[in-house]
């Protein structure tokens, strides 16, 4: 199974999660739970698919790890970061809520890579 491949199964498992947690939250508390959620589940898919195409670009060079792919890997780390923090100081996110969103797909990605490897 090829690395696109996981990353599209574990984007579309993380749609199929991450909505229906969202909706189940918004039973609790309908202001930022669910909002939180959602924002921390693009942000962690928003991650992931950085990190496949530093990965990609990586493996296809087959070279070393190059001063462009680790400057990109904090370009990227810098904007997630001020994302979160831009949001949570406007107080439109919810820790507890982007830390579901993200253990979602977290968790989605673990599956379907042991999945991938037991096929390997």
């Amino acid at each position: 199974m090829e690395m696109t491949e996981i990353v599209r199964r574990v984007y579309r498992q993380s749609a199929f999660t991450l909505i229906p947690f969202a909706i189940i939250s918004a039973l609790i508390e309908w202001k930022k739970l669910p909002l939180s959620i959602l924002i921390g589940g693009v942000l962690a898919l928003a991650n992931l698919k950085g990190l496949a195409w530093g990965i990609g670009g990586l493996v296809g060079a087959g070279e070393q790890v190059s001063g462009k792919l680790v400057f990109f890997s904090l370009i990227r780390l810098f904007i997630l970061s001020a994302i979160l923090i831009t949001l949570f100081l406007l107080e439109v996110i919810n820790i507890t809520g982007i830390f579901i969103g993200i253990t979602t797909v977290l968790i989605v990605l673990l599956k379907e890579g042991v999945k991938a490897a037991k096929n390997a």
